[in-house]
């Protein structure tokens, strides 16, 4: 597992994973918006990370332009470019895993909390959902995310705290003891 600095390092490194031949997704939390498709028939850059913008996969059974269907969003070529999200990225495997940790996860302490605030999931966010189911299905969601790169996950989070502690945990610091 490595942390990426930016969404944009994490991307050029899967992008350069696929040039060797290996397969590559970009995935994250249900953090932004979901637009429909713009008249054009492309896909409106809803994940945005500071200067970096891509759109989620196509919400949809057919293709919306160049962008495959969502049941084939992992495995066609027309996938890499487009963000994945738990329920597109369910059950299938890549090769490596590029996962974006938004904001409803923050570490916060030195643990790790989920944040109602930061998810636009609307089947998380309604009202019938308890704190602490919330929290368990965000923790499932990342889970799910971080076990899809079969020989390696690209991490990066957009709060600053949060990305400093997942760099701590992925690249600890030397103790000097073996």
């Amino acid at each position: 597992m490595v942390v990426a600095l930016s969404p944009a390092e994490m991307e050029a490194t899967l992008s350069a994973k696929l040039a060797e031949g290996w397969t590559a997704r970009v995935t994250a939390g249900y953090c932004w918006p979901w637009g429909k498709p713009n008249p054009d028939k492309t896909l409106p850059l809803d994940v945005k990370i500071g200067d970096w913008e891509r759109p989620w996969n196509a919400n949809s059974t057919s293709k919306v332009g160049d962008a495959p269907p969502s049941q084939i969003w992992a495995s066609s070529p027309g996938g890499f470019g487009q963000v994945g999200c738990v329920y597109t990225a369910q059950g299938l495997e890549f090769d490596w895993a590029g996962v974006i940790v938004g904001p409803d996860l923050l570490a916060r302490g030195g643990k790790l909390v989920t944040e109602r605030e930061g998810s636009q999931d609307r089947d998380l966010t309604k009202s019938s959902v308890t704190d602490e189911q919330f929290d368990r299905l965000v923790r499932n969601t990342y889970k799910v995310l971080l076990t899809r790169g079969l020989a390696g996950v690209v991490l990066y989070a957009v709060d600053p705290e949060t990305q400093r502690f997942l760099s701590t945990l992925v690249n600890p610091a030397p103790t000097g003891e073996f």
